[in-house]
């Protein structure tokens, strides 16, 4: 499995870095979670340097994808070669998330049609104006399209991509170990609460 998360000049840290570490708590051979930039390196909003592991293209065959948010996503959704390059995304073979501004680069995409989504006040407006229901919580999916709004906020998309690719109790562990002492029984049963109602019903047992 690889999951790739989209991160782009003047990245937030908190949006991207979240979600790598909570995503690599999961310990398999068939795991790889990458940074995905569109160039060799890229400098968060606060001049934190990354370098890619991946590229856009190799993001778009990944098994799940998280589109990463950063004080420059309007820039990202005008740049036509990116944008090109992001057509390749497609939910009815990968799991697509988006943190914070994100949701305005599945917008421009065409992924969020009839689809309302979660962001962060700031991007709220633009996410409207291109025509999606912003929604007042941290958390929506349907299908294989997620939406987190709110820097702390991503590790429900950690968690659900976790979810949907590992099973519950993988996700659980991962969230454990992130929470903090004396609380985290808190923080997973607020984690479930929110993740719960858009994770596929469990399948029927046999009889």
């Amino acid at each position: 499995m690889h999951i790739a998360i989209l991160t782009f000049e003047g990245y937030n840290e908190l949006d991207s870095l979240i979600a790598l570490g909570v995503l690599n708590r999961i310990k398999a051979d068939d795991w790889r979670v990458t940074i995905a930039a569109p160039s060799p390196r890229v400098t968060s909003m606060n001049g934190v340097v990354i370098e890619q592991m991946s590229t856009l293209e190799e993001a778009c065959a990944a098994d799940a994808v998280i589109v990463g948010s950063g004080i420059a996503t309007r820039e990202v959704v005008e740049n036509l070669a990116i944008m090109n390059t992001l057509r390749g995304l497609d939910p009815s073979r990968q799991l697509i998330a988006a943190q914070c501004s994100g949701a305005l680069v599945l917008a421009k995409l065409g992924l969020l049609d009839d689809i309302p989504a979660c962001t962060d006040l700031t991007t709220k407006p633009w996410v409207v104006a291109a025509g999606v229901e912003v929604l007042n919580q941290p958390f929506y999916a349907k299908d294989n399209i997620a939406t987190a709004g709110g820097c702390l906020a991503s590790h429900y998309l950690a968690a659900w991509i976790i979810a949907r690719l590992k099973g519950n109790d993988a996700a659980e562990s991962a969230l454990r170990y992130v929470a903090p002492v004396g609380e985290k029984e808190e923080y997973i049963e607020r984690a479930w609460r929110n993740i719960t109602p858009y994770l596929p019903a469990p399948a029927p047992a046999l009889v």
